[in-house]
């Protein structure tokens, strides 16, 4: 049997649903499609398999790693606790102290008999378990376009249907709860409210939340509540507030399953710690499900690391500077690039999006050159269907000012390359064998 007669015989719908799907890995453009195109050396930029974000003198502005690393008091925990007696037993769901400050610090709830948070692989593994906890075949989900990467393909493996909404000007580049609401059906099971919204970095306003809250409470449905971006306040005028923090006798948020971790906020992500929130009775089915499928509690020094962390306000307040320096940074090299602009200003994370749509080329050729000139970025086919040739998604989390610096210098050169078309065949070429339908139709647009 040829590869695709094996893939056909012997895998599963659910791992058929990725194969060619537009947000399965490998189906999406990023820099490492442009590594190819480029003909640069792949052990020179992921050595060993591990991406090096200053591989060759390249700064990573694509995948949302923490660039400016963990607190010190993180590192001196993990070696601290990475001891005989802690490493050869099995670990307990979580510390009682971390279970207790990840409630309060990330969710703004204390454990009680209505809240309770269950450790997790990451925030990544939190959305994993919140989809196969309480997704059914034929559900619908409602959630944004663009989104996180996973969002979609993770609720369609489980048979759920996707209902987009767009997200634009109009509604502030967030779910508006008039467009919530005209989406419910009889169907509906999930609202998918990421807060702050990746890849913009926009929040929901309070009165927003609860509106949301309140229609999925009428018509039982589970809020996911993904807060992974809010650890950063890019701009010092915005707020962010979790939703299970609105909890309270007249608006009770036990519909509600929040999930976050400490890659972004604390720049930790090899660690793999995660937290999901929510009603003991809900997180129940989790964690059985969690018990079998992968029978993993979080490491003891990975624990006492992210407690450490998350005990560590000047690592926020250095960081947040650093996070606040390179947007403006961005900001300002944007106003001075023609063609390119930013839709909406990020106001938590390190994540945001540059629009490439006026410069007159796709941006995946503008991302291709940009790895040309040391920059390495992820373009918007990836996050949905708005903006697939229009946007690229930045991190502007580099501690290293040189980064942002040489973005700017990279980036009218790399449009300049880009508009003479050098590149163009070699996008339409990966897109003709990802196979995916999203990918046919970025291929009409290049061909024009």
């Amino acid at each position: 049997m040829n590869p695709k007669q094996m893939q056909e015989v012997f895998l599963s719908e659910k791992a058929k649903t990725l194969l060619y799907h537009p947000q399965g890995m490998g189906n999406y453009f990023t820099f490492k499609s442009a590594v190819d195109i480029l003909g640069l050396d792949w052990d020179e930029l992921l050595p060993n398999g591990v991406y090096n974000v200053t591989g060759g003198g390249v700064f990573d502005m694509g995948y949302m790693s923490n660039h400016i690393g963990p607190p010190e008091v993180a590192i001196k925990a993990l070696k601290e606790h990475s001891t005989l007696e802690e490493l050869r037993v099995y670990p307990p769901d979580l510390l009682p102290e971390l279970k207790a400050l990840a409630a309060k610090k990330k969710f703004g709830r204390e454990i009680s008999d209505d809240f309770t948070v269950l450790g997790v692989e990451g925030a990544q593994g939190g959305i994993g378990y919140t989809y196969m906890t309480f997704l059914n075949p034929g559900d619908e989900v409602i959630t944004t376009d663009p989104a996180y990467f996973h969002f979609v393909p993770g609720a369609e493996v489980f048979g759920a249907k996707v209902v987009p909404i767009k997200l634009n000007e109009r509604n502030g580049y967030k779910l508006d709860p008039r467009e919530v609401e005209a989406a419910i059906t009889p169907k509906t099971k999930m609202i998918v409210l990421c807060d702050p919204v990746n890849p913009f970095g926009v929040t929901a306003t309070k009165e927003e939340l609860l509106e949301i809250a309140d229609m999925a409470r009428k018509n039982n449905i589970i809020i996911f509540n993904n807060i992974t971006h809010n650890t950063h306040q890019t701009d010092p005028n915005a707020e962010h507030i979790p939703l299970a923090s609105l909890h309270s006798p007249e608006t009770p948020m036990d519909h509600v399953i929040s999930v976050s971790g400490i890659s972004k906020g604390y720049g930790m992500p090899a660690l793999r710690v995660g937290f999901m929130g929510g009603h003991p009775a809900l997180l129940r089915g989790a964690f059985l499900l969690k018990m079998e499928i992968t029978k993993i509690h979080i490491n003891y020094p990975g624990q006492y690391a992210a407690l450490a962390a998350m005990k560590d306000d000047a690592y926020i307040e250095r960081s947040t500077e650093i996070i606040r320096r390179n947007y403006k940074h961005i900001e300002e090299t944007v106003a001075m690039t023609d063609g390119v602009s930013i839709p909406v200003k990020p106001q938590y994370g390190f994540c945001m999006i540059i629009d490439v749509s006026g410069t007159g080329v796709s941006a995946q050729e503008v991302s291709t050159a940009l790895l040309k000139y040391k920059i390495a970025t992820i373009t918007g086919d990836g996050l949905g269907e708005v903006g697939a040739t229009e946007y690229i998604r930045l991190n502007y989390s580099h501690p290293d000012v040189e980064c942002v610096e040489q973005f700017r210098v990279a980036l009218p050169k790399a449009i300049a390359d880009a508009k003479t078309g050098m590149y163009r065949q070699a996008v339409i070429d990966f897109f003709e064998k990802t196979g995916t339908l999203r990918g046919k139709e970025i291929i009409k647009k290049l061909k024009g």
